[in-house]
């Protein structure tokens, strides 16, 4: 999807440790920063100035007020930093102008929107205040960052834990921020997901997409069609014992997902990417016959049979049963690659299922394909065409949205983490081309595909294919250090976008990451601490 065929091997490892065993030539020496100059993504406004705050044994974490929401994100805050600090670091309600305050509301927070911020430091306390909870949230990532980066340790650590003075007042550019993992080609658990879900918190993220369904596996359970994942879901690439989530376990990770202030969007592919569905249940086949499950990575050949009752009665099941599990404003309904789909069945499928989407609440994603169709009003069409994508395509696009759709912009080779980042890459795929860390950076949403309206750019995404990736590690590996860049994009203003700047900031994390264990590609272009 996005991927066309496979034009490369598919180099399958069991650990990215492999991958960063040699080290890459130091890049240049970038441009110095400021304490309050290393956050990814890059605030709106900074204004360094005054001393420091100092974290201690006696500080506290207040809560003036007390509400649910902002007592569940300092007792997050707390135990984050309680394992390196060894400090107690308790939470109370009671007022106070010492320690780390946390605020919702007061004067001039109702500017900040829903998910800005404003971080006040100085010697006696640190202050977020936010005007809803997701702001406050978001305010105590970039805390997180002026700490050191040993306070991610989960073992004590030497300080000091000192926070830069000043003034950082922050809001995002989109609404939609968002990352894919593609839990079909391979299949990652709860406790998998969980991991990811953190680290894309740390960014500011707020949408987490899930790709459920594809022609290796079916990944979610569905009571009126069990065989979905019993039969579907018993394999995956390369012929792996694959899995899949029970309904417990899709709603366990919708509630860490919101825990973290991101919403769940999942996927159904459909009309084509349907094997596994195809493989399960004959009746979903014109000709009756099922075909055998499939463990290869070629796209394109399986679709459902879209004159049939049968077919509608099995999305409105499945979408009914997943719209009730999930919470959030959208469902995504694939679309892409339906090469054995005629022109015509696609389109009166397509006719078809936008309607159910919205009778169960949701509004639909689909691929940027859906253009090509009849989008409803209010889909959202996610393009994720790159250099070759041909301009009849693009223009497809660009009329919808002049015509109201709006887009979320994940171009494959600038957003896809599974790109290789170069040709000795021993992960991921290279159809879209290599995709090096600056060029995932150097781009902007707003202008990507000229004539789409400004306002007609819903947000961003940074999707994560798993057809050569089986681990954490290689998940890691891969979205490190690519993802932080797409979720600048998507959050700080365009005016604080340049590269080299950025490489400096995107620096100072990798030496977080090593406390996060997370093994990231050192690229050639980033000047990463302590390489001589």
């Amino acid at each position: 999807m996005r991927r066309r065929r496979l034009l490369c091997s598919l180099l399958l490892v069991t650990a990215a440790g492999t991958a960063t065993a040699a080290a890459p030539p130091p890049a240049a020496a970038a441009p110095a920063a400021t304490p309050l100059d290393r956050v990814v993504p890059a605030p709106a406004a900074v204004h360094p100035g005054g001393d420091p705050y100092t974290l201690g044994d006696r500080t506290t974490i207040r809560v003036p007020g007390g509400g649910a929401e902002a007592r569940q994100v300092a007792g997050y805050l707390a135990g984050l930093l309680r394992p390196a600090t060894g400090f107690s670091l308790p939470v109370t309600t009671r007022s106070g102008s010492d320690g780390i305050v946390l605020k919702i509301g007061g004067k001039d927070t109702a500017k900040l929107g829903a998910e800005g911020y404003r971080l006040e430091s100085g010697p006696r306390s640190v202050t977020v205040r936010a005007a809803r909870p997701a702001g406050l949230f978001h305010g105590v990532q970039t805390l997180r960052q002026l700490l050191p980066p040993s306070v991610e340790r989960r073992t004590e650590q030497p300080g000091a834990w000192r926070i830069a003075g000043g003034t950082v007042t922050d809001t995002p550019r989109y609404g939609y921020r968002a990352a894919m993992l593609d839990v079909s080609r391979h299949f990652f658990g709860v406790r998998q997901v969980k991991r990811y879900i953190d680290q894309l918190a740390l960014y500011k993220l707020n949408t987490l997409h899930l790709h459920l369904s594809d022609d290796q596996g079916w990944r979610i359970a569905i009571d009126s069609w069990p065989k979905l994942t019993s039969h579907g879901g018993s394999t995956q690439v390369g012929g792996g014992r694959g899995g899949f989530f029970t309904k417990a376990d899709y709603r366990e990770i919708v509630k860490y997902a919101a825990s973290r202030y991101l919403t769940v969007v999942p996927e159904i592919d459909m009309p084509g990417h349907t094997n596994a569905a195809l493989s399960s249940y004959a009746e979903l086949n014109c000709d009756g016959k099922a075909p055998p499950l499939y463990t290869g990575t070629d796209v394109g050949f399986s679709s459902f049979c879209v004159p049939k009752k049968k077919t509608y009665d099995f999305v409105d099941d499945v979408v009914r049963e997943l719209a009730a599990m999930t919470p959030g404003r959208y469902l995504h309904i694939g679309g892409d690659e339906a090469h054995s789909t005629s022109h015509d069945d696609y389109v009166a499928f397509m006719d078809k299922v936008q309607p159910v989407v919205a009778k169960y609440g949701k509004t639909a994603i689909g691929w940027h394909q859906l253009a090509g169709a009849h989008p409803a009003k209010g889909t959202v069409a996610q393009y994720w065409g790159y250099d070759a994508t041909s301009a009849d395509e693009r223009k497809e696009v660009t009329e919808a949205a002049a015509h109201g759709t709006r887009l979320i912009i994940s171009p494959a080779d600038r957003s896809y983490l599974d790109m290789k980042y170069d040709k000795n890459t021993p992960l991921g795929l290279a159809w879209a081309g290599y995709v090096s860390v600056r060029r995932s950076y150097d781009w902007n949403p707003a202008t990507y595909l000229p004539g789409v309206p400004e306002k007609g750019v819903l947000g961003v995404e940074a999707p994560l294919w798993t057809e050569t990736l089986s681990t954490s590690a290689q998940l890691e590996y891969m979205a490190f250090p690519r993802l932080p860049g797409i979720a600048e994009l998507g959050w700080s203003p365009a005016s604080s976008h340049d590269w080299d700047r950025y490489r400096a900031r995107l620096a100072a994390q990798g030496p977080r990451w090593d406390a996060m264990g997370i093994g990231y590609y050192r690229s050639p272009e980033v000047p990463w601490p302590g390489r001589s």
